[in-house]
């Protein structure tokens, strides 16, 4: 018998897909292996690292620990959608790249979907703030 499987939509970087999937699908799983935007990165599966961080109608979420189908009808934001249309990088997006704030890359996305998350929901009105956000 074969599971179970949703048709949903969602709204990913401003663009519409349609998906068929099983109902445990995680949205990380989703945006990786269904739609193929890499950016967001699986790192420990269980929410602790960051690394699969997206925004879901602009607030910080950890896409390994988000059902696909749980944001059905919501905006979603990858570090793919974070830059302008044009190309132009989002300021933080730029300012990691000057201050050549990277360690070996691979959780540079979340950090900076984390970043931008914190500066919009107003969490960046300390050093100490910052870093416990962070």
């Amino acid at each position: 018998m074969s599971p179970t499987t949703l048709s949903i939509n969602l709204t990913i970087n401003g663009r519409d897909h349609a998906l068929d999937i099983e109902p445990r699908v995680t949205l990380l799983d989703a945006l990786r292996e269904r739609l193929h935007l890499t950016g967001t990165k699986k790192g420990c599966d269980q929410g602790q690292c960051g690394a699969c961080t997206v925004h879901v109608d602009g607030q910080r979420v950890l896409a390994c620990l988000t059902l696909a189908a749980q944001v059905e009808g919501r905006s979603i934001t990858t570090i793919e959608g974070l830059a302008d249309e044009d190309g132009t990088l989002n300021a933080v997006q730029a300012a990691f790249l000057e201050q050549d704030a990277f360690q070996c890359g691979y959780c540079t996305p979340g950090q900076i979907m984390s970043a931008v998350a914190c500066i919009r929901e107003g969490h960046a009105g300390s050093d100490e703030e910052i870093r416990e956000y962070m």
